[in-house]
């Protein structure tokens, strides 16, 4: 089971400055619904540099909206150079750390906070390491440069690292090879010839590896909005679920399956699962 510190608990639980900014004169967004994760940042921006006020809205797990919380908080009052040094390492010290497959989520608040400040500058909204950057992972849009660029902030050292901090490779999973090859570059290492294959998991496993997705990632997004979960049945990769709640009597059900149940399964359990609602 994943361990989330009781600050993680407390921005989860009762976030701080969520929400649209009405006056807001910066903003920035990051990540997409289709990717499973999503930040727009708020920042009100004083002609003097100071951001004076910020808030945000976020689509994703407790860890997303833990770290646009915590992010919120430490660059209030700061001059948007001073915000500029803020990194992800910092919003996950900020929260007492995070898990490691949740790094990702202070990655993106890093890259709110940035596009925010370039919007207010009157530069490109995405920052240009994305756009000039070769697209490696389809399934989470994520280009090289982003790659390398959580390499060489966070040291990281292996693939499974990679994608903690980007989600590069999360998905499908042939993206693989090309991240190795990335990560062997930036480490001066000769390039992997061969990737040990990925072990199958047994139909326990997957079960079990379900039910912890559902009962930390997914049952807490359905539960602020009055709803609930119940997994009734894994066979192989496909899944068969039962809303409860507002959410058995909700009409975009379907898209809720796709949108969240089964993205977050595809991500943390295997890319191929299928999730039926019954």
């Amino acid at each position: 089971m994943w361990e989330y510190s009781s600050k993680v608990h407390d921005h989860f639980l009762h976030p701080h400055n969520a929400g649209a900014l009405p006056d807001a004169n910066a903003i920035g967004e990051v990540g997409s619904l289709a990717c499973g994760d999503a930040l727009k940042l708020y920042l009100k921006i004083s002609p003097a540099g100071v951001i004076e006020d910020a808030s945000f809205e976020t689509f994703g797990c407790a860890s997303a909206i833990a770290s646009s919380s915590v992010l919120t908080d430490l660059i209030k009052g700061k001059t948007v150079d001073e915000a500029l040094k803020i990194t992800n390492k910092d919003i996950a010290k900020e929260l007492d750390g995070l898990p490691k497959q949740k790094m990702h989520c202070s990655v993106m608040g890093e890259e709110a906070l940035e596009a925010a400040i370039r919007n207010w500058k009157g530069e490109p909204a995405v920052p240009h390491a994305h756009e000039e950057g070769k697209m490696v992972c389809k399934c989470f849009g994520v280009t090289d440069e982003q790659i390398k660029h959580a390499i060489r902030e966070n040291n990281l050292k292996t693939v499974e690292e990679v994608t903690d901090f980007t989600k590069a490779g999360g998905g499908c999973g042939d993206c693989s090879e090309e991240i190795a090859r990335i990560l062997a570059a930036e480490l001066n290492q000769k390039p992997l010839t061969e990737l040990k294959p990925k072990k199958h998991l047994t139909n326990v496993q997957r079960m079990q590896k379900i039910l912890k997705v559902i009962d930390e990632d997914i049952r807490p997004q359905l539960a602020a909005d009055g709803g609930d979960i119940e997994l009734i049945d894994v066979n192989g990769k496909h899944v068969t679920v039962s809303f409860h709640g507002r959410c058995s009597q909700c009409r975009a059900s379907e898209v809720t399956i796709r949108n969240l149940v089964e993205k977050q399964l595809r991500e943390h359990v295997e890319p191929d699962i299928v999730v039926e609602e019954v």
